[in-house]
C-alpha cells in the first residue's frame, strides 16, 4: 500500500483555502480523497467573475451550474472520494455533482418552517426573490460513474454479515458534501463513508433529511467490491415517513443510524457494476495488466 500524503493551495478562488488530500493504492485501485473547508458565501472577485467567458471563483461557479435560488448553508466543493480502477473505470463523489440533483421546481412539501426560511433569506440580501425550489436539498445521487461499467440489474445483495465480521481495517474516511439547518427547524446532510479491508472496501453515501416534528427522508447508496471478482454490488435505497406515524420518542430521530432502522422503504434499486477486462491477449499467452 502507497501513501501519499499532501498539503496544497486552491487556485480556483482568490481567497484561497487549503486542501487536504490522500492517497492509496489498493490491489487494482487506487483511493483519493481531498477535504476543504466550506464554499464561500459570496463571490470573491466580482470583476472577473462578471465575464462568463472567464475562470469564475467557486461560489460564482456553482451559482451558475445549479441556478439554485440559494446553495445550502454549508456546501464542501473541495470535498471529494475517488476510486480508479486499472481499467480506467472511476467512483466519484462530490458536492456538485449531489446538488445537481435537487429539484429546481415547485414541491408538494409546504410547512411553517419554509416561509421562515424563505424570509430569512430574502432578509439577508441573498436574493431578491425566492423562487420555488426544493428548499430541503433532497438529492438521489448515487455517485459519479465514468468508464467501461456495464451497469445491469441484479437479485444479489450485499452480504451485511461480511460487514459486520471484525476484518482490519486498511483505509477509513467519512467526508461531508453539504448540510443545511433549514432555519433552525431540523437538518439536511449529505455525506460519504469509506472502509477499506484487506480483501473488499465499503462505501456509504447517505443523505439524511430531518423536519422536527414533520417528517424524515433518508435516501442511502451502498458500494460493495470484493477484489477477487470483477464487478462491484450498488444498492440505492429511499425511506420516508411522517414523525407522527414513526411512534417512537424524538430522542431516536436524531441520530441517522438509529432512523434508518425504523424508517419504512418507499423505493430501492439494485445493480452490478461489471469492470471491464484488463487481461491482454497475445499470441503465447494472456497477460493481466
Amino acid at each position: 500500500m502507497s501513501n501519499k500524503v499532501m498539503d496544497s493551495q486552491e487556485n480556483s478562488d482568490l481567497l484561497r483555502l487549503p486542501v487536504n488530500s490522500e492517497e492509496h493504492s489498493f490491489n487494482s485501485w487506487q483511493v483519493k480523497y481531498k477535504r476543504s473547508h466550506i464554499l464561500h458565501s459570496k463571490c470573491s472577485n466580482e470583476a472577473l467573475c462578471r465575464d462568463e467567458a472567464s475562470e469564475s471563483c467557486l461560489y460564482c461557479l456553482y451559482n451558475r451550474i445549479l441556478q439554485l435560488p440559494h446553495v445550502p448553508d454549508m456546501v464542501f466543493p473541495n470535498n471529494s472520494l475517488e476510486l480508479k480502477h486499472i481499467s480506467g473505470c472511476t467512483i466519484e463523489f462530490n458536492a456538485l455533482d449531489a446538488l445537481k440533483h435537487v429539484s429546481n421546481g415547485k414541491l408538494p412539501l409546504k410547512i411553517a418552517c419554509a416561509d421562515a426560511w424563505k424570509e430569512s433569506r430574502m432578509e439577508s440580501g441573498h436574493m431578491d426573490e425566492v423562487k420555488p425550489f426544493d428548499w430541503t436539498f433532497t438529492t438521489d445521487y448515487s455517485g459519479t460513474i465514468t468508464g467501461n461499467f456495464a451497469i445491469t440489474p441484479t437479485d444479489t445483495r450485499i452480504d451485511l454479515d461480511k460487514l459486520r465480521r471484525r476484518d482490519k481495517i486498511l483505509f477509513y474516511h467519512d467526508l461531508s458534501l453539504f448540510e443545511d439547518e433549514l432555519h433552525d427547524n431540523g437538518t439536511a446532510v449529505c455525506s460519504v463513508k469509506i472502509r477499506v479491508m484487506p480483501n473488499s472496501f465499503f462505501i456509504l453515501l447517505r443523505y439524511f433529511l430531518r423536519i422536527d416534528g414533520v417528517m424524515l427522508r433518508m435516501n442511502d447508496t451502498r458500494y460493495y467490491h470484493e477484489f477477487d471478482t470483477d464487478f462491484i454490488l450498488r444498492e440505492y435505497t429511499s425511506k420516508e415517513a411522517k414523525a407522527q406515524d414513526l411512534n417512537v420518542p424524538p430522542s431516536r430521530l436524531v441520530d441517522p443510524n438509529e432512523v434508518a432502522q425504523i424508517l419504512p422503504l418507499i423505493t430501492s434499486c439494485y445493480e452490478k457494476l461489471t469492470l471491464p477486462s484488463t487481461k491482454v491477449e497475445t499470441e503465447d499467452a494472456t497477460a493481466v495488466l
